[in-house]
This record gives structure tokens, sequence and C-alpha cells, in this order.
């Protein structure tokens, strides 16, 4: 390919600058990158300066800038149709904080456990004739459901609260992975 004369010679970082219409500190920033090589013609700087954008503008960029385009797109993308899964799940009912629900179980575990708590007497008024033995056995099971409806509460909700502990935690720990690399590349 035929190259026109003033294409072959050697220009200044801020001739060049000019030339494509940016700043020389952006064409100084293009050679410390290595993009741009001191030395190098007219032409093979607008060469190379294409190849550059055309490689940013497809997202191939991100392994050696730190940023993967279309990660951070996709990202961005789940991100926002997770928030908007969660205002329609609010805006529906079906969702409240966890330190809401767990006050609300509380609450309603309390109703039970204080009628509970008031079945003897009721039971003596209402089966004065019923054996001792018997009112044991019924007041038993009675205690026995019921401290297994709060032992199995407050398992649920901590299995929960666990479960949503971990799952932030693996996403803190996949964003991590995917922004572990340094200026070169490198792993850190």
């Amino acid at each position: 390919m035929k190259v026109l004369p003033y294409l072959d010679a050697i220009v200044s970082q801020a001739e060049f600058a000019q030339m494509i219409g940016v700043s020389e500190a952006s064409v100084s920033k293009r050679v410390s990158d290595g993009v741009l090589t001191r030395g190098e013609s007219v032409h093979a700087w607008l060469i190379a300066y294409c190849e550059h954008l055309r490689d940013q503008a497809a997202g191939r960029l991100g392994e050696t800038l730190g940023l993967d385009l279309v990660q951070e797109r996709a990202g961005l993308a789940r991100a926002q149709r997770e928030a908007q899964e969660l205002k329609n799940a609010v805006a529906r009912g079906e969702y409240a904080p966890i330190g809401i629900l767990a006050d609300v179980l509380a609450l309603a575990s309390s109703a039970i456990v204080d009628r509970l708590d008031q079945l003897e007497g009721q039971l003596r008024k209402a089966c004065p004739d019923l054996p001792e033995e018997a009112r044991q056995v019924v007041l038993r099971l009675i205690a026995d459901s019921r401290n297994e409806w709060i032992r199995a509460t407050s398992q649920l909700v901590n299995k929960e609260v666990e479960a949503m502990a971990l799952a932030d935690a693996d996403e803190t720990a996949t964003l991590d992975i995917s922004a572990g690399t340094d200026e070169e590349g490198d792993a850190r």
C-alpha cells in the first residue's frame, strides 16, 4: 500500500493530537500505555490509534484496562432487573425486610404462647372432673408443642438470615474476583 509522503513524517505528540482532534494529554497517555510507539511515523500512529479505538468500542480492552464492558453491562442489567423485581415484590406485599418479618413472627408466637399459658386455668374450669393424669398429659403435649414451635421458628429465622448473609458474601466475593487484576492485567 502506498503511503502519502506526509504520513511518513515523524511528528510530536502535540502535532498528532492536533491532527486527530484530541488533547495532547490523551496522546501522551496512549504513548505511555504502549498504544503508540515513540519515533514511529504518523501513518503507524494513525493505524495504531484506530485499532485501539476499534478494540475499545468492541469491548476487547477490558483485560488490559481492568474493565470488561460486556461483563459490566451484564452486571448492571442484572442489578437493575433485581432491583425492579424487589420493587415489584414489595408492591405486591410479598417482600419485607427480614427484621420486620422476625418481629412479626415473634409477636405472633408470643400471642399464641400467652393463650397456651391460659389453657391450664380454662381446662380446670371447663372440665373440673378431668383426672389429674389426663390434665397433665394434655398440658405436657401443649407445652411440648409450644416449645417446638418456638425452636422451629427460631431455627427457621436463623437459617434464612445465614442464607442471606452467605448470598451477600458470595456476591461480594464474585465482585472481588472480577475486579482482581492490576494495571498489567495480572491477578492481584
